[in-house]
């Protein structure tokens, strides 16, 4: 369990309130409304003074660079808390070109290997 997860039900035992779900919400355990978020994050990037990004972007970003790093699609679907891992294939599925070229060159392998073996067993 996360860290402000694990803060959010101490906060919701101290005040004797049930436990919520909602990643952001207001101190009394009620939703913020979506914009509120979105306005807040918007501040912070134009305070750091970095180039615009989206809260969203960030999300996708981790996605893709996960699954860049070859992590299985299941362990990034339940870290995104999507409801199936072929909507995250379907939507973070797409892969650098530099990635496309992986497969290709570890099968050249795999046959060149292979191609070995089956010459060695010929002689």
């Amino acid at each position: 369990m996360g860290a402000h997860r694990e803060r959010q039900q101490a906060l919701d035992e101290e005040l004797g309130r049930p436990a919520g779900d909602l990643v952001f919400r207001r101190i009394d355990g009620s939703p913020l409304r979506p914009d509120t978020v979105t306005h807040a994050f918007a501040d912070l990037v134009k305070k750091a003074g970095v180039p615009h990004v989206r809260l969203h972007d960030l999300r996708h970003t981790h996605a893709t660079l996960m699954m860049e790093q070859g992590i299985n699609p299941k362990i990034v679907s339940e870290r995104l808390g999507e409801a199936s891992f072929a909507i995250t294939l379907d939507l973070y599925g797409h892969v650098s070109p530099g990635h496309r070229a992986e497969p290709a060159q570890r099968f050249d392998q795999a046959l060149a290997k292979q191609s070995e073996v089956e010459a060695k067993a010929v002689s």
